[in-house]
């Protein structure tokens, strides 16, 4: 494979930049293949929880499908929770960074505070304010936020669930990564 010749970025050429250019626009085709391999490894994790964090992830997105949401809230509520296994103390954002260039506005949003306002199920048990999410009260975004939560998130921990498959969902996955990104 042809390489470049710098060892510093400041001394690379448009050739150099051009050769970059053209590997990063093929690597970048394969996300939507990437993230479905990662996702699919998530067998083994969310320990003492009734569910694998895959399992978790698969019925929020099937749940997502079910009220007819539209495919990049579907394929976000797949994805919401990969944070968990790189950056569990910032997953929610993790997660937004990774969809942001394929989401609008709306659906990043949604995703990237959900870790706040998910907090209201459980952050009294611990000593903590369950009500942190009212710090975004009036935000344009912020119904949709408890929305998600209430209706498909907290409630996809039941080992009875019956939810759609990961390879259902690759055909969602699929249409959302390789469209154009949005420029957010």
């Amino acid at each position: 494979m042809e390489k470049v010749r710098f060892t510093q970025m400041k001394d690379g050429t448009k050739e150099d930049y051009l050769l970059l250019d053209k590997h990063e626009k093929t690597y970048i085709k394969g996300t939507a293949d990437r993230l479905i391999k990662f996702i699919g490894s998530l067998n083994s994790t969310l320990q003492g929880y009734q569910v694998s964090r895959l399992e978790h992830s698969l019925q929020t997105a099937t749940r997502a499908f079910q009220a007819n949401a539209n495919d990049e809230m579907i394929v976000a509520s797949l994805f919401h929770d990969i944070g968990d296994e790189l950056a569990p103390l910032n997953h929610a954002e993790y997660a937004a960074a990774v969809l942001k260039p394929y989401v609008s506005e709306k659906t990043h949003w949604i995703i990237e505070k959900h870790g706040i306002f998910q907090t209201y199920y459980y952050a009294h048990h611990l000593g903590k304010n369950k009500n942190a999410r009212e710090e975004f009260k009036g935000h344009k975004y912020y119904n949709d936020t408890v929305n998600f939560c209430e209706n498909w998130d907290q409630k996809s921990f039941d080992p009875n669930f019956k939810s759609m498959t990961l390879e259902d969902f690759v055909p969602f996955v699929k249409k959302i990564f390789n469209r154009t990104p949005y420029s957010n």
